[in-house]
């Protein structure tokens, strides 16, 4: 009887295996945003100084618990909490930065040394940042979960690993480092640098936030010369 001595085949692994990022930077990201919030002046956060804080932490919770590790489960639960969360975000660091321009035209307490101007601007600055940072992280191609299964041959935020394919692996996805990197780019250039948006919603979103960052910022510096001079 013949047998045959052939060695097996090693177990290669499964090229449709999906990739999820870990989730730590992500809940970095957004544990920083919720310490910003609470060191806010009263006046420019939306609500009192623990209310939103542990608003986003119930939410953070629920997604580091219904998706641990790795981001890679699909649902349509988590994927509202993702959602509402980063809505939160927005919708604090927009709330913070009006309020904040209020402040700089009519001369509020908040800005009224250097020392304080300094501060509370950059608070809301870097506030705005992180949560822009988080809603492209959200908002790109399905979510982080989505992109760990599928990538579209058409992104809403085109990386330059997407419009060069030879910079990249053929397996490569944008974790949360490389959105952290737009909302920095576009708060600082008050445009896009090295990432494209495509979609109607990413040119609209990063429209806003130049915005936001380009009266941040110029407040800042024309109050600081008053304050200053």
């Amino acid at each position: 009887m013949h047998r045959d001595h052939s060695p097996e085949l090693t177990e290669r692994p499964d090229p449709h295996e999906p990739f999820g990022e870990t989730r730590w930077p992500m809940a970095a990201a957004v544990l920083a945003a919720m310490v910003l919030t609470m060191l806010l002046p009263d006046d420019l956060r939306m609500a009192p100084r623990w209310v939103l804080p542990v608003v986003e932490g119930l939410l953070l919770l629920a997604l580091v618990a219904g998706d641990p590790g790795r981001i890679n489960r699909r649902s349509a639960f988590l994927r509202a909490v993702a959602i509402t969360l980063v809505a939160v975000l927005a919708l604090s660091a927009v709330w913070s930065t009006v309020h904040l321009v209020d402040d700089l035209i009519h001369g509020g307490p908040e800005t009224g040394s250097a020392s304080s101007l300094l501060q509370t601007g950059g608070t809301v600055w870097v506030g705005t940042i992180l949560a822009f940072s988080l809603l492209y992280y959200e908002l790109d191609n399905g979510g982080a979960a989505a992109r760990a299964h599928h990538m579209p041959p058409t992104p809403a935020l085109a990386f330059p690993q997407q419009l060069n394919p030879e910079l990249g692996a053929a397996d490569w996805r944008p974790r949360f480092i490389d959105y952290l990197y737009l909302g920095l780019t576009n708060s600082t250039a008050f445009s896009p640098t090295d990432v494209m948006p495509l979609a109607p919603w990413a040119k609209i979103v990063m429209s806003v936030q130049a915005l936001l960052s380009l009266l941040i910022l110029g407040l800042v510096v024309a109050r600081a010369v008053n304050v200053l001079a």
